[in-house]
């Protein structure tokens, strides 16, 4: 997908999706959420602002029901 679609345009297919993807499942199980594009997002506000508060707060929900923020 990052190669047909580059990084920003991947991440504004990916965020709006109800469901996470394969990728981001396979991730969480082996501990690696910090590669997902949610958290390069989140952490690091360099990228904050080619992004609506909307898109930064799925990016938290999501980190946070994977349990890579805590509440």
């Amino acid at each position: 997908m990052l190669y047909a679609h580059r990084g920003l345009e991947t991440a504004v297919i990916l965020l709006p999706s109800p469901t996470v993807s394969e990728g981001y499942t396979a991730l969480w199980e082996r501990g690696r959420l910090d590669l997902k594009v949610e958290a390069v997002i989140h952490d690091h506000a360099k990228w904050h602002p080619l992004f609506s508060a909307d898109d930064l707060a799925i990016c938290a929900k999501r980190l946070q029901e994977y349990q890579y923020l805590k509440s």
